[in-house]
């Protein structure tokens, strides 16, 4: 329980139970961590209820509703956190926007939708989360992007989606470089395909002879890895992208 005890974190996509984002905070709040994450178009009650699920764990935590395709989404989500929790000292970009295209359908519009989400929100929270911590007298900060496997084969349909996930694995690389000096490691993980809802029966039986481990990837597989990034243990890894499927085959 104490892993995390006294830090903040800040997860974003937190908008269902079944999520990654969701698995994230319960991690992370197991450890000790105060939690504060965003969410979008969620059940009207749910956020307030996965609430007091996390303060039942025995730390504080907070939430707000921000459609992160606002351009000053960044700001406002850093300046609520740190009103109400103080500090954050973990970031966790789990947001992310998805909508099938392929090269019939894809548009400017579902260009600038993927965008807006997809790197620019992940980007500009990132660098503020780091000029923010550098006036701190913090010592040790963690920036935990998620991918999508985009670097690993092709994903059809999904052009706009792979684009703006690959870009967040070139720029999980450069930044952290820019931000190792203070004390801050930034890394993505992609988790493969993960059962947090989205998939159908038909999804499920093509997918699972793929995973050489015999099931599927859960919510709780990415949080692991996820609360592990986001640990002392490893403050000596940085500008990596480390795919987590669980043997998965993409032939």
């Amino acid at each position: 329980m104490d892993k995390f005890s006294g830090q903040v974190a800040v997860v974003t996509g937190v908008s269902h139970e079944n999520g990654i984002g969701a698995a994230v905070c319960l991690e992370l709040a197991r450890g000790g961590s105060d939690v504060f994450f965003t969410h979008w178009n969620s059940e009207m009650e749910w956020p307030q209820f996965f609430k007091k699920e996390i303060r039942d764990l025995g730390v504080r935590c907070e939430c707000m509703e921000v459609d992160l395709s606002r351009p000053d989404a960044d700001t406002l989500i850093l300046d609520e956190a740190e009103k109400s929790l103080g500090s954050p000292v973990i970031l966790v970009n789990n947001a992310a926007h998805s909508t099938r295209d392929g090269y019939k359908k894809l548009d400017a519009k579902v260009l600038d939708d993927h965008y807006a989400v997809n790197m620019r929100a992940t980007m500009l929270l990132s660098v503020e989360f780091a000029r923010r911590f550098e006036k701190t007298d913090r010592t040790s900060g963690r920036i935990i992007n998620l991918t999508s496997g985009q670097g690993q084969g092709p994903m059809i349909d999904e052009l706009a989606y792979g684009a703006s996930k690959g870009a967040i694995s070139a720029f999980t690389l450069s930044l952290s470089a820019e931000v190792a000096p203070l004390g801050i490691s930034v890394n993505a993980v992609n988790p493969g395909p993960t059962d947090t809802g989205w998939m159908t029966d038909e999804i499920k039986k093509e997918l699972l002879p793929k995973f050489m481990s015999g099931r599927m990837g859960l919510p709780r597989d990415a949080a692991r890895l996820i609360a592990f990034l986001a640990s002392r243990e490893a403050e000596w890894i940085t500008g990596q992208v480390i795919n987590s499927e669980g043997g998965f085959l993409r032939r």
